[in-house]
């Protein structure tokens, strides 16, 4: 009964946010737009990037809104929601354009509202005057949306799932030392607080070690203890699943029962007020993904990345929304799935790019047995850094990227300055993207494709006008991303 009460709770104050929602939409009418990513995929850079367009006239020639000259004046609006930090687009552009670094990445939410005046494409419409749209675009850690699937899971699925995940391929390499910290422990022993310290800490370096750029899983909840901010050090992390549990109810002061009632504190504390608060009022959601980081890390990471997109994706209700679907829950009606940095391939591989993460949503979506309606797979680079060419090498001419790797990187023995620019061939991704996912999968190859050679470049230099305007920050197929999660909103 109490955890009916709860659910019912949540649902009555989803309704009256949404109902809150649907009543200031009629005087304003707002979309809201999520922005998450997986394991460095860059959601601060593709926010940025895309106000930045907007904002200064960028070329967007597939936004058929501002291709067509409808759109007739766009701005930043102030903070929508105070308890909300703001998203610093201002910081994160000036890192990009005038000082050519990535912005850090936000580590918790922040929102930023951006407002659009435009001519409806209806001359119907027209005749009753010029529409507004705001946009609120809601940034939030992919963590925080791995979390969720966690609302359904109690402390003994969630760790039989965990532990039976941490001892598989790589996982169990990477997991030993937190699993023999458990082992020493019996779980219906008197509870300890230095026991569920030690078992957080070993716990908490297991996904750390998981997340690290050389293993790129993305699979790793709890989020939070990636990043922890002011929860740090308190109960709500400082517990760890438990293999091996006994049958039935927890011993009453046990360490199962410590670490069963901090569970639910997490639960309770933290998932819960991002879904009721946050991730329920969405309309629309993009996830970017580094597809060729798990390709480069081998077939282990590009299982796991497709696990953790049909864990997002269930995570997800689609679907169309009515006036009174609206008002118990909204539903997100457009998914984008974005493989990010298609820059540092050449123009010829990026419809291979495309189709290999396509394939992988789509047995993400197969997993889980939901479908696919709503959902769009693109390949982008939300900041293009690099600039295409060609090489003579042994009589054959090779397709380059040319761009000026960052201070540190290294190829073929050379480490760069940060100021030097120089030609790569990244290879190729194979044609057929069925060739990753044959008899056997998950195998456990160091790589699923010939060597690629990425490193990571700096934002570009950008030219100024006349007037000291620096353009628009280059980019590939954000026009494309804005026509698919905007474009039916300025119609």
């Amino acid at each position: 009964m109490p955890s009916f009460l709860t659910r019912l709770a949540d649902d009555t104050r989803i309704a009256i946010d949404n109902l809150s929602d649907r009543a200031s939409g009629l005087v304003n009418p707002t979309l809201r737009l999520g922005v998450t990513g997986l394991s460095r995929a860059g959601k601060t850079v593709f926010i940025s990037s895309l106000v930045h367009n907007l904002l200064n006239g960028g070329r967007l020639p597939v936004f058929e809104a501002v291709r067509s000259g409808r759109v007739s004046k766009i701005r930043l609006e102030p903070q929508p929601d105070d308890a909300v930090p703001r998203f610093q687009y201002e910081d994160h552009i000036a890192a990009l354009v005038r000082d050519r670094l990535w912005p850090e990445s936000t580590r918790a939410i922040s929102q930023l509202r951006i407002s659009l005046d435009y001519e409806s494409a209806s001359g119907w419409n027209r005749m009753f005057g010029t529409g507004k749209l705001s946009i609120d675009i809601v940034d939030y850690p992919g963590e925080w949306l791995l979390d969720l699937p966690l609302l359904n899971q109690d402390f003994r699925a969630f760790s039989q799932k965990t532990t039976e995940r941490a001892a598989t391929g790589i996982r169990a390499e990477l997991s030993a030392e937190w699993r023999n910290v458990a082992r020493t422990f019996n779980p219906s022993e008197p509870a300890s607080e230095d026991h569920a310290r030690r078992l957080a800490e070993a716990f908490a370096a297991y996904l750390r070690a998981c997340k690290a750029d050389e293993r790129s899983l993305s699979t790793l909840p709890p989020g939070r203890f990636l990043m922890p901010g002011d929860l740090e050090g308190s109960p709500a992390l400082t517990f760890s699943p438990l293999p091996d549990l006994p049958e039935g109810p927890a011993k009453k002061g046990s360490l199962h029962a410590m670490m069963e009632r901090r569970y639910e504190a997490y639960r309770t504390h933290v998932v819960k007020p991002f879904f009721r608060e946050h991730f329920a009022r969405l309309d629309r959601q993009i996830v970017l993904i580094d597809t060729l980081q798990a390709l480069n890390r081998g077939q282990e990471s590009l299982h796991d990345l497709e696990e953790a997109l049909g864990d997002v994706l269930a995570c997800f209700r689609p679907g169309g929304n009515s006036f009174l679907s609206s008002l118990v829950g909204r539903r997100i009606d457009k998914v984008l799935i974005a493989a990010t940095k298609a820059d540092h391939l050449h123009h010829e591989s990026h419809d291979r790019l495309e189709r290999i993460t396509a394939r992988i949503v789509d047995r993400a979506v197969e997993r889980i047995g939901l479908s696919g309606a709503g959902l769009e797979v693109m390949a982008i680079a939300s900041v293009r850094a690099t600039r295409e060419a060609t090489v003579n090498s042994n009589g054959h001419v090779l397709p380059v990227i040319v761009g000026t790797p960052i201070a540190g990187e290294t190829i073929n023995g050379e480490t760069f300055d940060g100021e030097k620019k120089t030609a790569i061939f990244p290879g190729d991704l194979p044609a057929d993207p069925q060739s990753l996912f044959l008899e056997g999968w998950p195998r456990t190859e160091a790589s699923l494709v010939p060597q690629l050679n990425f490193v990571r470049f700096r934002p570009p230099h950008l030219e100024q006008t006349d007037g000291g305007l620096k353009l628009s920050v280059p980019h590939i197929r954000l026009d494309r991303a804005m026509q698919f999660l905007l474009g039916d909103r300025l119609a």
